[in-house]
């Protein structure tokens, strides 16, 4: 078998814990935060933990080698 390729869009947007738990930023926060509260745009910061049957079809499917 060939090796496969990674989403290069993937790389950009996942990443890894050491335990292969996949992280991902936050949604809601690109755009019109005008409109929302202080502590909203506060707690938006950073990454969370991605539920579990997403983080399976980001492993399998675009980023297979875990990174």
């Amino acid at each position: 078998m060939p090796k496969l390729k990674s989403k290069s869009s993937a790389k950009k947007r996942f990443k890894f814990t050491r335990t292969g738990k996949v992280l991902r930023a936050q949604a809601g926060k690109r755009h019109g935060m005008i409109k929302r509260t202080k502590k909203q745009i506060r707690d938006k910061r950073g990454m969370v933990v991605m539920d579990e049957a997403d983080a399976q079809t980001v492993r399998k499917h675009y980023l297979p080698y875990g990174n």
